[in-house]
C-alpha cells in the first residue's frame, strides 16, 4: 500500500487536486463529529487534517478517535505544539515554521516531539510551513511569536519556499492563517509553484468553491479549507462529489 505521501505526490503528478478540511479539536465539539463527518464524506475531500494553535492535552487524541469511526478518509495531524500528537491518527505534518526565526518552530518542538514520534506508527512528512500576511493577527503568529512574510516580498516568499525544499522538506504549505482577512493571491502561489518539485499546499482565507478553484489553478496541489465550514456548513453543498 502506498505511503499517503506517496499517494499525495501520485495525485500532482496526475493533476489531481486534493482537499484537506481541517478540523480544529478545541472548536469541534464532540456531538457534532458525526454530523460533520457524513457532510465531509459526501464531499470531494480527501484528507482530514486535525489541529490548532491552542489545543488542550488529550482533545486531539479523542476527536481523532471520534472521526474515525466515521470516515475512511485519511486523518493528518496539524500540529500546533507536540501536545496534540497523538498515534491514533495516520501521520502527521512535522511543521518547520521557516517564514520565522523562532529556533522552538524551526527545530525545538521538533525535539520535545521524538520521545512521542519513535514508537509510534504515524507517517511523518517533514512540512515548510510558511506564514504569509494576510491583514490582521493569527494565532499562529501570536503563539510561535514570528512575523508573517509579507505579501509584496514574494521573491522572499518563493526563495523561503525553495530553500525549504533544498533542506529536504516533502511538503510546502503556504498558511493565510485561521479565519484570514482574505486567502493567499494566485500570483503568489504561481510563482511559489514554478520553482518547486514537491507537492504545494495552500491554507487560510479560502471561504468559497471559486477561491478554492482559483488556489487550484494557480498550482496548489493541495487545498485546506477549515474556518469556512465551521461558519458555514452549506459550503459542504458546494462541495458534494
Amino acid at each position: 500500500m502506498n505511503s499517503l505521501y506517496q499517494n499525495i505526490k501520485d495525485s500532482k503528478a496526475k493533476g489531481e487536486k486534493l482537499l484537506a478540511v481541517l478540523i480544529d479539536p478545541d472548536k469541534m465539539k464532540p456531538q457534532n463529529v458525526l454530523s460533520f463527518i457524513e457532510k465531509v464524506n459526501q464531499s470531494i475531500a480527501t484528507h482530514i487534517f486535525v489541529g490548532g494553535s491552542e489545543v488542550d492535552e488529550g482533545l486531539t487524541e479523542n476527536l481523532v478517535i471520534a472521526i474515525k469511526k466515521h470516515t475512511h478518509l485519511p486523518i493528518l495531524l496539524f500540529p500546533g505544539d507536540v501536545i496534540q500528537i497523538t498515534d491514533k491518527a495516520d501521520g502527521i505534518l512535522f511543521l518547520s515554521l521557516i517564514s520565522g526565526r523562532n529556533p522552538d518552530y524551526l527545530i525545538g518542538k521538533h525535539v520535545e516531539a521524538v520521545s512521542r514520534l519513535k514508537n509510534s506508527n504515524l507517517e511523518i512528512i517533514p512540512t515548510g510551513y510558511l506564514l504569509i500576511e494576510n491583514g490582521k493577527q493569527t494565532s499562529v503568529e501570536r503563539v510561535s511569536k514570528t512575523q508573517p512574510l509579507k505579501r509584496k516580498s514574494i521573491e522572499t516568499i518563493v526563495d523561503t519556499s525553495k530553500a525549504g525544499e533544498l533542506l529536504g522538506m516533502k511538503l510546502i504549505y503556504l498558511e493565510a492563517g485561521s479565519g484570514a482577512t482574505y486567502a493567499i493571491e494566485p500570483n503568489i502561489i504561481s510563482e511559489v509553484k514554478q520553482q518547486l518539485n514537491i507537492p504545494l499546499i495552500v491554507g487560510g482565507g479560502i471561504r468559497t468553491k471559486a477561491e478554492m478553484d482559483s488556489a487550484f489553478k494557480a498550482g496548489a496541489d493541495l487545498v485546506v479549507i477549515g474556518t469556512a465550514f465551521e461558519d458555514d456548513e452549506d459550503l459542504f453543498n458546494d462541495l458534494k462529489k
